[in-house]
């Protein structure tokens, strides 16, 4: 039967440190993760092999592949075809329903989606009919936020079916396409080692790789990063930064950034849930690593100054709420509920004077956010939703779904019990670094 197959080709893994979401082609059984969402049935009466653990703490990995054994394979007899045909239908209805529920974690924030096409064949690859009714599944609110769109290994198939689509998407969505023929190119746009590949993509490129004489030999191991700029403002410490600011507490992009905001932000309705487009952060950045002055009015965006706070804080080497606090967040779940607030002031009166210092200064204005609900919908947990992953992740890997929820239910009660976690209305005290 081809409509089974067509159904099963999806493979996902997704890390959320920088959002990074993946999907891929091919033959795999089901993870435990999927197991909540389908119907008991499936696991007693379709699947003839044991699904494997979900991938390691740091990723999770969900596939829907029909595996009939031999029983139900073989059997002519009417039951158990429309069993199989039920089947079928419950799969297609729950492996949809498990991929939105995926990305509902993510599409609040910029994302950046990378599909990797192998295992695709003859047997299982789906019509365009179909592949236009699952685009049609995702509203807007999947697409507003996808900052890139990676497809590794695109075989002709890929590029004739998007060919179809393109008169179908908008022409700001089809210029986030990005074609990429082998996994070494990715490292130029992304944090290659944050992301989970499956071993059936690694041999799939290997065999990609020795069938193409011409392919760029991979590479042995990551060049050396360059030497820091005197004025870098991106991607270096807290403790670099004051050395070459005049020994400023508060790093210049976010004092610039909220003292903007502040002015012409505070009641722009989905503050800081827009996306920018990707050159004119880069030009932002550049700027302010080279020292020169940033006019944020020249963009006429207040979401620009937005991007650039939360880009600044990813970017961090270290977050701001420090490796070591990662997991006494992690713990915030295990906590009674009349106790978080105590314990929050707990954990961020232990950090470092000058990350406490900062982290008074973001989380006061973040509060102010929220006093302007009416107007900007920016509620505490929404906030937290999106500041959440960008002030802590752990030492190695990257965020695990299961580690969201601790993470914004920590930073939800920061923004919203400011006053009592921080000892003040707002944080602009912010030489008063500890609580008196």
């Amino acid at each position: 039967m081809t409509r089974p197959t067509r159904s099963t080709m999806w493979l996902g893994t997704a890390s959320s440190r920088c959002q990074e979401t993946t999907f891929s082609a091919g033959n795999r059984s089901s993870s435990a993760a999927a197991d909540s969402l389908r119907p008991t049935s499936w696991t007693t009466a379709a699947c003839s092999s044991t699904p494997p653990p979900v991938c390691g703490s740091t990723s999770f990995s969900c596939s829907w592949l029909l595996r009939c054994s031999p029983a139900v394979c073989c059997s002519s007899s009417s039951s158990s075809f429309l069993k199989l045909l039920l089947l079928i239908v419950s799969m297609l209805f729950y492996s949809f329903r498990f991929l939105k529920f995926t990305l509902d974690q993510y599409v609040e924030m910029d994302y950046i989606l990378v599909y990797f096409h192998c295992g695709l064949r003859s047997s299982n690859k789906p019509s365009v009919k179909w592949l236009r009714e699952a685009y049609g599944e995702f509203d807007r609110k999947y697409k507003k936020n996808l900052k890139a769109l990676y497809v590794v290994h695109p075989t002709n198939f890929i590029r004739i079916v998007w060919n179809i689509f393109k008169p179908l998407i908008s022409r700001k969505f089809g210029k986030k396409l990005k074609y990429v023929n082998y996994l070494d190119e990715l490292r130029e746009h992304l944090n290659y080692e944050q992301l989970f590949i499956p071993a059936d993509v690694l041999r799939h490129d290997e065999k990609l790789r020795a069938a193409q004489s011409d392919a760029p030999p991979p590479a042995a191991r990551t060049p050396p990063p360059r030497p820091p700029l005197p004025t870098q403002q991106f991607g270096v410490t807290l403790h670099y930064i004051r050395e070459r600011s005049g020994g400023a507490l508060i790093p210049p992009v976010m004092a610039q950034t909220i003292d903007y905001l502040k002015l012409k932000g505070l009641r722009t309705e989905g503050i800081f849930r827009r996306s920018v487009q990707v050159q004119i952060i880069k030009d932002v950045q550049k700027l302010y690593n080279q020292g020169k002055p940033v006019d944020f009015d020249v963009y006429q965006n207040v979401h620009v100054p937005a991007v650039i706070l939360k880009s600044f804080l990813r970017e961090l080497p270290e977050p701001l709420l420090t490796f070591r606090v990662y997991n006494q967040v992690q713990e915030i779940l295990g906590v009674e509920s009349s106790l978080r607030v105590s314990r929050c002031k707990q954990v961020v009166e232990g950090l470092p004077e000058h990350n406490f210092t900062v982290l008074k200064f973001l989380l006061g204005f973040l509060h102010t956010v929220t006093q302007e609900i009416i107007f900007n919908k920016m509620s505490a947990s929404n906030l937290a939703c999106v500041f959440g992953v960008n002030l802590v992740w752990p030492r190695h890997g990257s965020i695990s779904l299961s580690a969201l929820t601790p993470i914004n239910i920590f930073t939800e009660i920061l923004i919203e019990h400011f006053p009592a976690v921080f000892g003040s209305e707002d944080g602009r005290e912010v030489l008063r670094t500890r609580p008196g």
